[in-house]
């Protein structure tokens, strides 16, 4: 049992976190009601895809093992930087969109941790508030 929750640690915070998120939501979660509502339904599909995959592989594969394995490789490294400048180019619109620097921050940590994960998770959740704001 313990070592079951060490090696699904992250799972455990990565649930917690979507509850949380979810729980603070202030639009309709899977209804868009600004302009270009596919675009809702398009983040929760691949939000979903994208968990999905990511918790097939963890199960497949552990993440530590793999990313000692790989990390002698160029390409693993430049694949991580790009990871997350995309990454870090997202949160630069999670911070223009949140009112509150605290939770620009509270974002930020899961975004660190999940990556893409969070990023599509928060598009999912603001999608209309993100729209909103890109259209002026």
């Amino acid at each position: 049992m313990i070592k079951t929750l060490k090696n699904n640690i992250l799972w455990v915070i990565f649930t917690a976190f979507v509850l949380l998120a979810v729980s603070f939501i202030d639009e309709p979660l899977f209804k868009s009601n600004g302009p270009f509502p596919i675009g809702k339904s398009i983040a929760w599909l691949a939000f979903i895809a994208f968990l999905i995959y990511t918790v097939n592989v963890s199960i497949k594969e552990n993440f530590y093992k793999a990313l000692k394995r790989m990390s002698p490789i160029l390409w693993t490294k430049q694949i991580g930087i790009d990871l997350y400048i995309g990454v870090t180019m997202f949160m630069v619109i999670v911070y223009l969109n949140e009112p509150s620097f605290i939770i620009f921050l509270l974002w930020l940590i899961p975004a660190t941790i999940f990556a893409n994960l969070a990023t599509l998770l928060y598009l999912a959740l603001h999608y209309d508030s993100i729209v909103g704001m890109l259209l002026g």
